[in-house]
């Protein structure tokens, strides 16, 4: 879907594994511009950018959303058309283990960032004005537990009511309710997109199924949580990128969509398909392994752990066309392969590499 027009989109958490993915398809599927702003903490990485460096349509700007000063002069230096709001901690375990940077970052910095951008926004001009957008890219997490729910909804939609269960999913929830306030109260320009469960290129290996690839290749158990029969719909990065991307420039100020893969599957289910493309391109396993499935092993649940989510994307496919591209099965294998051939990637990830070089 090339672009026609050459906005400038400050993306921020660029260097994570869904911004990077969103750096990656602008600019190379696109005629606009875009400056990633991240904090680089342990899930920003620079080599998730590599392909983009020293493109002139790219600019890297290392800063913080909590940081007001770093994010007016950001502003103020590139001049952006549209914000795509990435920035966030995201991971429940971690949530659970130490919610507080996970209010500082996921509440705070977006009250700061909606703040610099309502103060850019004032001094545009009119026709600028217009033009401006503030994307803000959420998560199904604030739903809560379809098993919970009372009603036969089956599947989340863009209405469905709030009801976060860990502190990873009330601080989004809070953010998704500064960015309402802000365009209520102060008529910015937003659109907010809640997306499922991302897999693909480039993902932390704390996250399920990086960490299944990296702990199977290396032999060692694949940890599953409680019984696995937690169910989760996969959405596979890219095709989540295209669709921010279309939401972004084609979506009418103030709309929400809900973005999935269609693809619903239990966490054991998961494991188990992902050991079944392992048995089909691993050449040579770890020692002593002879399965990869008999690697799997239960562990305790983690506290509060919801059962199902589900996505409803009827809405984005209705009004803007979008629908993934990749079926489970087609995403799942291209991102074990991709693990497979960048396996020095993860092993700079896993030793902590990737952190010690000056940016």
């Amino acid at each position: 879907m090339a672009g026609t027009t050459h906005r400038t989109i400050l993306v921020t958490g660029g260097a994570g594994f869904i911004g990077s993915a969103v750096a990656r398809y602008i600019v190379e599927h696109t005629n606009d511009y875009v400056v990633v702003l991240d904090k680089l903490t342990y899930c920003g990485n620079l080599d998730n950018l590599s392909a983009l460096r020293g493109h002139c349509r790219f600019a890297f700007e290392r800063g913080d959303i909590c940081n007001r000063d770093q994010l007016d002069r950001v502003f103020e230096r590139y001049q952006p058309s549209a914000v795509l709001h990435l920035a966030a901690e995201s991971h429940v375990d971690r949530s659970i283990q130490g919610p507080a940077v996970f209010i500082e970052t996921n509440i705070v910095g977006t009250y700061t960032l909606l703040e610099a951008a309502r103060k850019y926004w004032a001094g545009l001009s009119a026709g600028e004005g217009r033009c401006f957008r503030f994307h803000h890219v959420s998560t199904d997490e604030v739903f809560g537990d379809l098993a919970d729910m009372s009603s036969a909804a089956t599947a989340f939609t863009e209405t469905t009511p709030y009801a976060p269960s860990s502190p990873y999913s009330a601080s989004k929830a809070s953010s998704d309710h500064l960015v309402r306030a802000w365009s209520r109260t102060y008529g910015l320009p937003v659109l907010m997109t809640n997306c499922s469960n991302n897999y693909g290129p480039f993902q932390f290996p704390e996250k399920i199924i990086p960490l299944m690839i990296t702990r199977a290749l290396a032999g060692e158990p694949l940890p599953v949580y409680g019984d696995g029969r937690q169910i989760r719909d996969w959405l596979y990065v890219e095709d989540h990128a295209e669709a921010l991307y279309q939401v972004l420039t084609q979506a009418e100020v103030g709309q929400v969509y809900n973005i999935g893969g269609n693809a619903e599957m239990r966490n054991v289910d998961l494991v188990h398909a992902l050991c079944e493309v392992l048995e089909g391109v691993v050449r040579g396993k770890p020692s002593g392994v002879q399965r990869f499935l008999d690697l799997v092993t239960f562990v305790q649940d983690r506290p509060g752990h919801d059962l199902h989510y589900a996505i409803d994307a009827s809405k984005i496919r209705r009004e803007l066309g979008w629908v993934p591209r990749e079926t489970f099965e087609s995403g799942l294998r291209k991102t074990v392969h991709w693990y497979l051939e960048n396996q020095a990637w993860c092993e700079r990830v896993k030793n902590g590499s990737y952190r010690l070089e000056d940016h």
